[in-house]
Formats: C-alpha cells, structure tokens, sequence
C-alpha cells in the first residue's frame, strides 16, 4: 500500500508515514515487508528435519533464498525448520522439497498443503 493510501485512511501526511516507517525500520520494530496475494498457486509447509550436528540458522537462511519460499521458521518438535512455500504448481512445489532433499544437511521432511487461508 503506497505511503499515500496509508496517510489518507489515517488522516496525515505521506511524509510523516514515511518518515514513521524509516523510523521503525531503524529500531529493528520492522524488519521486512511482504506482499500477500492470492495467487492461485499451490501453497504449502514444509517441515524440514536437520542433523543434531547441523547449523540450523544456516541452513535456514540458505532455504530463505529460494524463489519459492515465503518464511523460514526454525520451530522446536519433530522437525527443526518449516518452509512457507508458494510454488507456481506441483511440479514446483515437488522440485523444491527434492532441494530440501539434497541438502547434507537435512535427514528427512514433511509436507502438508494448505487447503485454506484466512487473513487475521
């Protein structure tokens, strides 16, 4: 949404959001900003399984470089990391699980599709 369409719902100047947001971004409160769409692709989670002996922030920030990839999660359980995927079909999807795969680092994963999605 431009810093326009921001100040007119608020009732303030483009300046003052912008110079807001620069503020926020500087104290770390925002760290990065996202595009939601629907766009009719094949949305998934993969959960990703890594040896005891593995890095797995450094594995996560190699995964969080994939086209593919919305968010990297490290997460405690099974599993150690899960991918937020919005592949263009299966095809995709599939081709980025066998990435997951190859890794030497990664010991096994999980997928589940997302079927349905609400905006909180």
């Amino acid at each position: 949404t431009p810093y326009t369409e921001i100040a007119e719902e608020v009732g303030t100047s483009e300046g003052t959001i912008r110079n807001r947001v620069e503020r926020m971004l500087d104290e770390g409160a925002i760290e990065r900003f996202t595009v939601a769409t629907r766009t009719g692709n094949v949305k998934a989670m993969v959960e990703v399984g890594v040896a005891v002996d593995v890095d797995t922030r450094a594995v996560s920030d190699e995964m969080a470089d994939w086209e593919a990839v919305d968010y990297v999660w490290q997460v405690s359980g099974e599993e150690d990391i899960v991918l937020v995927v919005d592949a263009d079909d299966t095809n995709a999807l599939n081709a980025l699980i066998t990435k997951a795969r190859e890794l030497d680092e990664v010991v096994s994963t999980k997928t589940r599709l997302i079927l349905n999605e609400t905006l909180g």
